[in-house]
């Protein structure tokens, strides 16, 4: 009886000892890593609502020693949204206009207001934005040397491009060219009446404020 043991007892020390052994084999276990989307393109950082105001020029040929140039003066209002680098827009003018003098047949007619609604899509490049923008804009018209022009505002459409620079996380200054022309503008002088498009152009220097 005694012999039949001593092997059964050998037998359960050697699994002991062997034991610690066959743990040092083993790798510790460790979680797997988890998985994290690739980060996208930075976004532009121009998104969000936004006011400012506007100092320029108006002519018909941007000649800065033109007679018929008038002093801009404007506000205006909008909102951007950023797409990664884009930037697209839309937004909303209201601008005196100088009484810049527009030539109609037989004679000028004076350009007093305007405001326009336009659509805005840009680049955005570190902190400058090169933007395209067009819209719609009515433009109110007054007499000149016995020319009269028409009552009310007249409908027409304005394209241009800007660029616009920030100066902090709220303000940037802006440089922007826009052509208008207005179709169809009725004028009578010397008691003839005739219709016809009148064109202006502005460069305009503004501050925007963003919320």
């Amino acid at each position: 009886m005694t012999m039949m043991k001593t092997p059964f007892a050998l037998a359960i020390a050697a699994a002991f000892f062997a034991t610690p052994v066959l743990a040092a084999d083993l790798a510790p276990y460790s979680e797997p890593p988890s998985y994290n989307e690739p980060a996208g393109a930075p976004k532009a950082g121009w998104g969000g609502a936004y006011v400012g105001a506007d100092l320029g020029m108006a002519s018909r040929k941007l000649n800065p020693f033109d007679g018929d140039k008038g002093l801009v003066l404007g506000v205006h209002g909008g909102y951007n949204m950023d797409l990664d680098s884009g930037v697209v827009g839309a937004e909303i003018e209201a601008s005196h206009l100088g009484n810049v003098e527009s030539r109609v047949p037989g004679g000028k007619i004076k350009e007093q207001g305007r405001v326009a609604a336009k659509a805005k899509a840009g680049v955005g490049f570190n902190q400058t934005l090169v933007y395209g923008t067009a819209g719609v804009a009515l433009t109110s018209f007054g007499d000149k040397s016995g020319t009269s022009g028409p009552d009310g505002w007249k409908p027409g459409w304005v394209v241009g491009a800007g660029v616009e620079q920030k100066l902090t996380d709220n303000l940037s200054a802006r440089f922007e060219y826009n052509y208008t022309m207005t179709n169809d503008v009725r004028s009578t002088t010397a008691g003839v009446t005739s219709k016809s498009d009148v064109v202006d152009q502005t460069l305009k220097a503004g501050v925007n404020y963003k919320f």
